[in-house]
């Protein structure tokens, strides 16, 4: 019965890390599609940069949640110290990401 739930759970990280890379390519796309825009735009169509950028910055969060869930699951049995190390590593990397990014976005709203 373990490794059963093992195997589902690898299953299950490995689907985790493929939405994550997923997150990013979109973002990505996204993010060089809008800074493509603000540089060739004028005028009313004029789109900022730092928008495209808390754009791309929310999509990388939101990437990292997503492989911080995968890491989750794969070191639910018997963790290496590697593993554990890499899962805290990505949780620290994800909540310094948010509250940076969170407060940029409070900062941009109170100057607006």
């Amino acid at each position: 019965m373990e490794s059963m739930l093992q195997a589902a759970a690898n299953v299950i990280a490995l689907g985790l890390q493929a939405v994550a890379i997923l997150v990013v390519v979109v973002g990505s796309v996204r993010a060089i599609a809008g800074i493509t825009r603000a540089a060739l735009g004028s005028g009313a169509e004029a789109i900022q940069p730092r928008a495209v950028w808390f754009d791309y910055a929310r999509w990388l969060v939101a990437a990292l949640t997503f492989q911080l869930g995968a890491d989750i699951v794969a070191t639910s049995f018997a963790p290496t110290w590697d593993e554990l190390g890499r899962l805290a590593f990505v949780a620290a990397i994800r909540t310094f990401l948010s509250f940076f990014l969170d407060r940029e976005i409070e900062r941009a709203a109170q100057a607006a």
